[in-house]
This record gives structure tokens, sequence and C-alpha cells, in this order.
């Protein structure tokens, strides 16, 4: 993990995307490229995308949902996250007892997250049954629980398809001490990257490369290096 990454991209497995835009975006000035996705995610998906990127030098990540499909060769490293308002404990630490009887983690490899999900319309809210109606307090709470008790390095504020609320952003950004904060969620211009920047030490940027208009998305990486 980087102290100075401000940008990641975060691209879908499941998500078809072609290698010229791809390429455009391993040269768009992204600090590094999370490989990540809720549903549909098959290691041949996650080799599909290495493949397409075998000539990228940008960090690679995979945030893997399932430890079925965790790739170890052709990624820099593997963030591994708990959803800690997540009222399916399955999210919390069940998949990762599977992952420890069943397979064989390479921990050396391995960061944690503490991801707070607050879209309950996002398929990552649904699947998780995130508790998402939480007050600014409570999100606060949560990541100061993350950091402090249970020394998460990464803090992962997640709204996941919809913009946030930058006064929660900002609450949590001064519960934390030394804990990374990570934003995700709904930022599609330069103005949404450069105010979410303010208070994310990293900003993930995801559904935007999906649609036409790759522009809106270079925008995102200006907003992230002015803050």
């Amino acid at each position: 993990m980087s102290d100075n990454w401000d940008h990641i991209t975060k691209i879908d497995p499941d998500k078809e995307i072609s290698q010229e835009k791809l390429d455009r975006v391993v040269q768009s000035g992204t600090d590094a490229l999370m490989i990540s996705g809720t549903q549909g995610v098959t290691q041949e998906k996650l080799q599909k995308v290495l493949d397409m990127l075998k000539d990228c030098n940008l960090p690679k990540i995979l945030e893997p949902s399932d430890p079925s499909t965790v790739i170890y060769d052709g990624f820099d490293d593997i963030y591994v996250p708990s959803v800690v308002n997540a009222m399916d404990p399955t999210w919390i630490m069940g998949h990762h007892k599977n992952w420890a009887v069943e397979f064989d983690p390479k921990w050396r490899r391995i960061t944690k997250e503490a991801y707070i999900v607050l879209n309950p319309d996002s398929a990552v809210g649904m699947v998780t049954r995130s508790k998402t109606d939480l007050s600014v307090e409570e999100v606060a709470a949560y990541a100061t629980i993350s950091e402090k008790y249970y020394g998460f390095p990464i803090v992962y504020i997640e709204y996941s398809g919809t913009f946030g609320d930058p006064e929660v952003v900002k609450a949590v950004s001064e519960a934390l001490d030394e804990a990374k904060l990570f934003y995700g969620g709904g930022i599609k211009s330069e103005e949404q990257s450069k105010e979410m920047s303010r208070y994310a030490d990293t900003v993930i940027v995801g559904n935007v490369i999906y649609e036409d208009d790759l522009d809106v998305y270079l925008s995102t990486v200006e907003g992230a290096k002015k803050k």
C-alpha cells in the first residue's frame, strides 16, 4: 500500500471493456488499478483482465469478494474487505474463515480493509445486508473501532454508484489517526473528485470508465491530484 496514492481506478472483471479504453485508463495518471467486483467474478474473468494488462506497469490490486476467486500471480497486492456494518456476518469474517480453512492465503500479500457500505440500493449493500441508515456519528464510530480496536490500516467509505455525503467523509477523516481513508462512489466529475479528496486520502473511481465519454473519467484523475 502506498502512502501517496490520490486516485485508484476500479475495474470490474464482470464488465466488458475494450483494450483501447483500458490502455487509456492505464495512461491517465491514475496511481493504481483495483480489480474488484461484487457479483459474477470468476478466475477466468480475472485472468482475462490480467492478460489485457500484461504491459501495464501500474500497481495491480486484487480485491476479492470470495476466496474461491483469488489469483495470486499477476497481482502486486491483495486487499481483503470486511464489511463492518454488514448484518450478515459472512461478510465480516465468514468468507475469511473459509479462506483460511479451505485455501492457502499468503498472509504477507494481504492488506485488510474495513468497508463501511452506505448505499442500500447497491449490489454490495444488498448482498451484505449492510446497515446503511446510520448517523454521521455512527459512521465515524465504525471507523474509530475499525482502526483503534481491530487495527485495519484502511477504512473504505463505499457509496457504490451514488455520490456520497462529504460531511460523512469529513467526519471519518477526523476520527482516524493513522489508517488511510478511501472513498468510493458516484464520482463523475473533476469537482466531485476534488471535493472528496479534501477529506479522503484516496478516491476510487470505477463505474464512469464504462460510460461512453472517457474524458469524464480523465477529469476525475485531475480532480484527485488537485487536492
